[in-house]
């Protein structure tokens, strides 16, 4: 496919029946001859790029804007949907991107700091259909040389060729040229009317209110009408209550604390140095104090400051108290949301004290590494720790490892999405421990030892992960460029998975689709179904089988892991009140190839019939397929007269044979379910054979103080899930949600994700 023959668009807003997937930034396509023979002068069927998904969608015209091929392609290089739709609307810099060659001399914006380089490559690092994005190959030049990341390859294929640590690759917004052109965006220098350098975010002031001196920290020097006022973070206010701002007139702040005839402030200083024993640089969590309670950030940019002998760091903030969106006096030092950034000195920022120790009645024992065992674990019978070989938590292992408080993974900023995923995939399967130990660039072999020395050997030895390591592997995702609000805003899991499993580790596609003799690859599978169902109170069977008749598909291959998205649009309309979860998923009759049984007789299959599927007469799962004889017979029904029965291909080693050899069920089990009421996700693991053998996951499940405080995780043993699961359909149905014991309702009635394995390919059995 080339991209000439297609039209490209960008989802301006999101329409309300489409999936929480999909939002407004996305890029989406439709052949030209498509768009020529659309119908609807309202709508279009359009397809989503790099969408899983075989299926087109019919949007409202006034949800699109129409972009070039190229402009699409600049775009996908973009890794965050909202900023890729702010971006497409700043013309002057997608036509400044697009009019870079190769051998144009640029500065590239990397870990905060503005680089010198030259274009040597333009061009995609990974393949997608029909388009791919458009990244910049810089190699740096002069002072800059070895502070880059690659020597011009990306997983293993030469873009381009230069030393080590002297290649970047960059979207386009994060380059500019030396030699700007007339649209090129401009740099801003610090306004010329604005005479404040003696005063800067994080200077300790003395200020004067009702004849009375107080002292404080500067956060913002702002002007309105010709006036400049201070906003300062106060030690004590007028009332002697401590914390708090106020905003001073700039000619009654003076720059530090004046030292005679004022009393003597009892404030908790800072440190005018920080511990050199805590070291603290890019990408670190620290706390600043701005008032109470204490505000927390992550430390984007660190450098000097004009008129400034300190160290100085811009921190990009939890909440809205900062003063700007990673702008100083105008020129950019890095980007984030607005009202986020703010810049103090590095002598006022100290280490999370949220995460230097998560239980105040467990010491933290800083000489240990992460997932270390201490002797008392060792005593109990854990075992030398060893990350290579940490098997997933057995049954008999459960109340001993996993139940409890501060157990799981801890919750931290809008982490739930990823808590849950990686709790329900890893705490007690291995069918995805591949990715653990395949080999990977040297660029993603951090993400790949963090996920498993930091979190699953963790998880699976000790029983407990702490915050810190799941924002160290949000941030490695972060600076990789496949998303700037990683740290900070919510996903979806299959976003997060797909990230991981695709784009980093490259794990081969878990499952494998055949539909009109096509096959096509993805990690996870959304279930869609016609609006023609009967579906009332459906099982998961139900819905996957329902769902591939519905799109024309089977599976090409049995897969090793089935990631299922229930049916539901965003998070909160849900297409099913209720559903009820299988263990197991036969998928014999979903096989493109193979034996199958007539439904009727056990003979040998030779027809499938598509238009029996939804006949009340026959059972309500499975694909109705029947041999010769038994396919004359139902067919010959004057109602079936229309059916169009299709031959089904038989195995050469099954031809001629009337009555099937002994036939094998191809069965998937469950053994995690990801559950999501109210924007936050929880998991339910499967770890046992016995249907009461279900625990229930919540990684912020209770908390230990407010701002400053930090999440406490739990897991809980749920055997009533047996109990309703043992119900009849009929009696299921009558059961009242709130009404249902302990946490049986979210599973029932909350599901978003299900977790299927084929136990002969989990790498401990």
């Amino acid at each position: 496919m080339t991209s000439a023959k297609y039209l490209y668009f960008i989802l301006t807003k999101k329409p309300e029946t489409l999936y929480s997937s999909v939002k407004a930034g996305r890029i989406c396509y439709i052949s030209e001859y498509n768009h020529s023979q659309s119908q609807s002068r309202t709508k279009l069927p359009v397809f989503f790029v790099g969408s899983l998904s075989a299926l087109d969608y019919e949007l409202e015209l006034n949800c699109l804007k129409e972009l070039s091929s190229e402009e699409a392609k600049l775009l996908l290089a973009v890794p965050d949907d909202a900023d890729r739709l702010i971006m497409s609307r700043d013309r002057e810099a997608l036509q400044t991107a697009l009019d870079l060659t190769l051998e144009t001399v640029v500065t590239v914006e990397e870990d905060g700091k503005r680089l010198r380089g030259i274009i040597r490559y333009i061009g995609p690092l990974d393949e997608s259909r029909p388009i791919s994005g458009t990244f910049f190959g810089i190699e740096l030049q002069g002072a800059d040389r070895g502070k880059g990341v690659t020597d011009g390859k990306y997983k293993f294929i030469t873009r381009f060729s230069c030393e080590k640590k002297c290649g970047v690759f960059a979207p386009f917004f994060r380059i500019r040229p030396v030699v700007p052109t007339s649209l090129s965006p401009p740099v801003c220098d610090a306004p010329t009317e604005l005479h404040t350098d003696e005063l800067c975010p994080g200077d300790r002031v003395t200020y004067f209110v009702g004849g009375e001196c107080r002292h404080g920290m500067v956060v913002d020097v702002q002007q309105e009408g010709g006036k400049h006022t201070v906003r300062i973070s106060t030690d004590t206010d007028e009332t002697g209550k401590r914390g708090g701002e106020v905003f001073v007139p700039l000619d009654l702040v003076a720059k530090g604390e004046v030292p005679a005839g004022f009393t003597v402030m009892d404030v908790d200083e800072p440190p005018l140095e920080p511990d050199p024993g805590l070291f603290m640089g890019i990408n670190s969590m620290v706390e600043v104090t701005l008032g109470v309670p204490n505000s927390y950030g992550i430390i984007r940019w660190m450098g000097t400051l004009p008129e400034r002998a300190e160290t100085m760091v811009g921190l990009e903030l939890e909440d809205n108290n900062g003063v700007s969106d990673g702008t100083f006096k105008g020129k950019r030092l890095f980007h984030c949301p607005p009202k986020r950034a703010l810049f103090v000195k590095l002598s006022s920022c100290r280490p999370d004290s949220r995460f230097q120790n998560p239980d105040p009645s467990q010491p933290v024992d800083c000489s240990q590494t992460p997932g270390e065992l201490d002797d008392t674990e060792r005593d109990a019978g854990y075992g030398e720790w060893n990350p290579e070989t940490a098997p997933p938590v057995s049954t008999e292992q459960v109340n001993q490892l996993l139940i409890g408080r501060m157990k799981g993974i801890q919750g931290h900023c809008n982490s739930c999405y990823m808590d849950a995923a990686l709790f329900g995939l890893f705490s007690c399967s291995s069918v995805l421990d591949s990715m653990l130990f395949k080999s990977t660039g040297p660029q993603d072999a951090p993400i790949q030892r963090t996920l498993l020395h930091d979190i699953v050997a963790p998880l699976r030895s000790k029983g407990f992960v702490e915050g810190r390591h799941i924002m160290k592997l949000r941030q490695l995702l972060q600076n990789l460029g496949y998303s700037n609000s990683f740290t900070t805003d919510e996903k979806d899991p299959e976003e997060f998975l797909i990230v991981i499993m695709h784009h980093i580790l490259a794990l081969d596609p878990l499952l494998k689709l055949s539909a009109a003799g096509k096959v096509q690859e993805s990690y996870c599978y959304q279930i869609f179904l016609d609006q023609n169902h009967s579906l009332v109170l459906p099982t998961v069977q139900q819905l996957l089988e329902h769902s591939f008749h519905s799109s024309g598909l089977k599976l090409a291959e049995v897969p090793s892991c089935l990631i299922l998205q229930m049916p539901r649009f965003g998070k909160k309309f849900k297409m099913f009140d209720k559903i009820i979860p299988s263990l197991e998923l036969d998928i014999t009759a979903l096989l493109s190839e193979g034996p199958q049984q007539c439904m009727l007789c056990g003979k040998l299959a030779v027809e499938e019939c598509a238009d029996c599927f939804k006949d009340p007469v026959f059972s309500s799962t499975g694909f109705k397929i029947f041999c010769s004889t038994c396919s004359a017979q139902v067919h010959s029904h004057p109602q079936r007269h229309s059916h169009k029965p299709a031959a089904l291909e038989i195995p050469k080693g099954y031809r001629g044979f009337s009555v099937p050899r002994a036939l094998t069920r191809d069965r998937l089990e469950l053994f995690a379910v990801l559950c999501i009421e109210t924007s936050h996700y929880v998991s339910f693991v499967k770890h046992g054979p016995d249907s009461h053998d279900w625990i229930f996951f919540d990684s912020m499940a209770d908390r230990e103080g407010e701002r400053d405080g930090y999440n406490i995780p739990e897991v809980r043993a749920c055997p009533e899930v047996g109990d309703y699961l043992e119900m009849s359909p009929a009696e299921l149905a009558n059961q009242v949600p709130r009404d249902m014991r302990g946490v049986a309702k979210r599973l029932f009635c909350d599901a978003y994700m299900y977790l299927y394995q084929s136990t002969s390919m989990c790498l401990y059995r």
